[in-house]
């Protein structure tokens, strides 16, 4: 992408407003708190020690904005406090120059790591040092400053004493992330009404994961309706795919098809309405039509084997759903893993009560298989394979756990039947989050891991440190008066990607323009006193508070009005601070673009770096799963999971890192954009297949399968030297993987496992070819040579 193209976009990105839904209660609430400080520190102490009070509460109170898992009441109090200490210290070595500017070195510094700990800490760590470079002019004496510095701590006491007092819509985020996913499957259960095997973001479950995860303290006080969803809801998916796909049984037309479009589309309105039943803790509210629907005598007689047992796994776990959303907890039914009932029709539609197993495909075109997994997949559909047996895939790396050991079953096939004894369920677990105290040396773990040459927020917080620094050296020799708005400006913009803190500079600079514009205005039209510029700057921040998922245009013009209002109620003439705010704001957006051109972190050339990341994680979760084969007996399943966690972290981080490649303006170098897509197809494949494989792991008791080790353990070798062939900007070879599957000598009992490990080689093989990039020689007539095993990753499913 050129330069002219990425400023375009990176413009256009910053002044957008987006339509979110809003939050009038929160925003007054925050408003109230705001109110409360700047009322007792006028009547306290004064107009100065109340604008430095508000930017406390106002800081605290944006903080509970954050998008953050963690109780709010400890955002807010963290980062009043963090703000006081701030202040404290900057007001100790404002009169000493070169003393305070090392200080705001090392303090933007910090910020600048602690992005490393994630976005949440990284924002409040960063609009506390800009907020800093204004609170420490407005003191006068040490004892001042320790004033302000109390309330501010009282700002963020007081907005999280009013988060316990006035909740809005308690758990509502964490409503909001399990009802999101329960609204994706039903929107996915629609979908396959008319397209059999559509594609399904795992993002919504992604997200619901995450949330499951409480401190101690929220874990005694969360809702019923909140236990056990999460894992009923990321077993529905696979049991609707195999209801849906015409491989499993269900013709393209005719009654069986109707009546699955019939059960499809009561899937999806129960599960809207549980949903909705989740977002808002109301009892569930089940259409009675839809309920019906999987209550029709004749069912029996339309559906048979297959699609009929996936059927009524999905009336089972809908029933479940109803059951949590309406408030009674699932005591059976785990978080974290699945027991074998659960799994049973869920994971293998191919299991419809006949106990021999079936042979897995033999070819890469019968892959096309699981339609979604957080692990891999992207987002284009495949076909369903023309055999039954291809699709023992529905169970999706969506649903993380492991199996409870059961009745062995006689072959890997065999695994997961209706008819399987039943086992008992484990006791539910909870995914515990750490307190605020236990997070601090994570943190602190965190940043001291990024603390090294060539990452990315190392880089960040250099850049951003000698930007605050440049600005403020050049903002205090300018004849401008309050040289603080450059560096505040430059530390408010500078993020770690380069297309965030380009659209945040033409956003700060549009805002602000907006903002002073009309809060000058009203200056000039009403000259307002104390009280009135107090109320003004109050009402600025409620509608910042309530327009703040909108986008950072709107966001910046209301703190631009906050700002001039807070002054002028400190005693300061809006001629004082309106052009110059301007101007500085100005130099600190354009100090801040130029940093990131001079010293950037472009993603573009780390994008191998992130693709061998993925191999390496994706490599050992593979080999797990062969391993499980290679010795039942042993407990492989928490190995699995692992690695299976571990690869999905490794793919995300390498969209993440397509994602801001994609905006930058620099060429690629050695990876080619269609090279880093055949790459992705390749390794979503490798995931896929291995889902194929963790379908059907064996109970303890079944008849191991010892070639699977040496594959496992080739195949871990390989995949490591792989990662390390793809950062050397080689291309992977794979002679120990088609050695260890030479040497495998099938039997009728592991013949599932030795056609996937076919499989597995096909997608490496496909891997490599994806990253051999070389020019082929011309032949005689003036065209490339076909490669002998046919074009390389085609396009078309239908030669894959």
């Amino acid at each position: 992408m050129s330069w002219r193209r990425a400023l375009k976009d990176t413009a256009r990105s910053g002044i957008t407003v987006e339509r979110k839904r809003l939050e009038p209660l929160i925003a007054v609430r925050g408003a109230a708190g705001l109110a409360i400080v700047i009322a007792l520190s006028l009547w306290l102490f004064g107009p100065a020690a109340a604008a430095s009070s508000a930017f406390g509460a106002f800081q605290a109170a944006i903080a509970t904005f954050q998008r953050s898992w963690r109780p709010r009441p400890e955002l807010a109090i963290a980062s009043g406090t963090s703000l006081a200490v701030s202040t404290f210290l900057g007001y100790l070595t404002i009169s000493k120059e070169p003393l305070f500017l090392a200080l705001l070195v090392v303090w933007t510094f910090a910020a600048g790591m602690s992005w490393a700990a994630g976005p949440t800490i990284g924002l409040i760590a960063s609009s506390n040092v800009a907020i800093m470079l204004v609170t420490v002019t407005l003191p006068t004496s040490v004892a001042q400053a320790a004033g302000h510095a109390a309330m501010m701590i009282v700002g963020g006491l007081v907005q999280a004493a009013l988060i316990v007092l006035f909740p809005v819509r308690r758990w509502g985020a964490h409503r909001d992330a399990l009802a999101d996913a329960l609204a994706a499957e039903a929107d996915y259960a629609r979908r396959l009404r008319h397209d059999p095997v559509a594609s399904f973001d795992p993002q919504p479950l992604m997200e619901a994961r995450n949330a499951a995860a409480v401190t101690p303290r929220q874990a005694r006080r969360r809702p019923a309706e909140l236990h056990g969803a999460r894992g009923i809801a990321e077993r529905i998916r696979p049991v609707l795919a195999s209801l849906a796909d015409p491989a499993m049984g269900v013709p393209a037309e005719g009654p069986a098809r109707d009546r699955v479009r019939e059960l499809l589309a009561s899937a999806a309105t129960l599960l809207d309405a549980a949903a909705h039943a989740i977002r808002h803790g109301e009892p569930v509210a089940a259409p009675p039509a839809a309920l019906a629907t999987f209550r029709t005598p004749d069912t029996g007689s339309i559906l048979t084997g297959a699609p009929y047992r996936a059927m009524t796994r999905l009336n089972t776990l809908l029933q479940d759903v109803a059951e949590t959303a309406g408030g009674t907890p699932q005591k059976d039914t785990p978080h974290e893993y699945a027991p074998p009932g659960a799994r049973g029709t869920a994971h293998s539609a191919d299991i419809d009560g006949r106990s021999t197993p079936r042979p897995a495909p033999t070819h890469p075109g019968a892959r096309g298989t699981a339609h979604s997994a957080e692990n891999d997949g992207p987002s284009t559909p495949r076909p369903a394979p023309t055999d039954p047996g291809a699709r023992g895939t529905a169970h999706s790396a969506e649903n993380d756990g492991p199996s409870t050991p059961g009745q062995a079953p006689t072959h890997p096939g065999a695994r997961g039947t209706a008819r399987s004894a039943p086992t008992p369920h484990p006791r539910p677990t909870t995914r515990t989050r750490p307190t605020f105290l236990a997070l601090i040396p994570k943190a602190l773990k965190a940043m001291r891991s990024e603390l090294r040459r060539g990452s990315p927020i190392t880089r960040h917080a250099t850049r951003v440190s000698a930007v605050a620094a440049t600005g403020y050296i050049l903002g205090t020799w300018l004849p401008l008066g309050h040289g603080y708005w450059a560096p505040l400006t430059s530390v408010m913009v500078m993020r770690p990607d380069f297309s965030q803190t380009y659209s945040r500079a033409v956003a700060r600079l549009a805002g602000t323009v907006i903002g002073v514009a009309v809060a000058t205005g009203v200056v000039q039209a009403a000259t307002p006193g104390t009280l009135q510029s107090g109320t003004l700057a109050v009402a600025s921040a409620a509608l910042m508070y309530l327009l703040m998922r909108t986008g950072q245009f709107a966001t910046q013009a209301c703190i631009a009005a906050y700002v001039v209002f807070l002054l002028g109620m400190g005693g300061e003439e809006w001629t004082q601070t309106v052009p110059e705010r301007v101007l500085l704001t100005l130099m600190g957006g354009f100090l801040a673009m130029l940093a990131y051109a001079v010293y950037p972190a472009w993603e573009t050339p780390r994008l191998r770096t992130r693709l061998a990341d993925w191999l390496a994680a994706q490599g050992p979760y593979v080999a797990a799963v062969f391993g499980a084969y290679a010795d039942p007996s042993a407990s492989n399943a928490p190995d699995v999971r692992e690695a299976l966690l571990t690869a999905r972290t490794a793919r995300a981080t390498w969209h993440a890192a397509v994602a801001r490649a994609t905006a930058e303006p620099v060429r690629h170098r050695g990876l080619s954009r269609t090279a880093a897509d055949d790459a992705e197809d390749a390794l979503a494949q490798l995931g896929r297949v291995a889902m194929l494989l963790e379908a059907h792991l064996p109970e303890r008791g079944a008849t191991p399968v010892p070639p699977a080790a040496r594959f496992a353990d080739a195949l871990r070798e390989s995949t490591h030297k792989g990662a390390k062939a793809i950062r050397e900007r080689r291309v992977p070879t794979w002679d120990a993987v088609r050695e260890a599957l030479d040497a495998w000598e099938t039997e009728d009992t592991d013949k599932v496992v030795r056609n996937t490990a076919t499989l597995v080689l096909d997608t490496l093989t496909e891997l490599s070819e994806a990253l051999d990039t070389a020019v082929p020689p011309m032949t005689l007539d003036g065209t490339a040579p076909e490669k002998p095993n046919g074009p390389r990753n085609p396009k078309d499913s239908a030669t894959r």
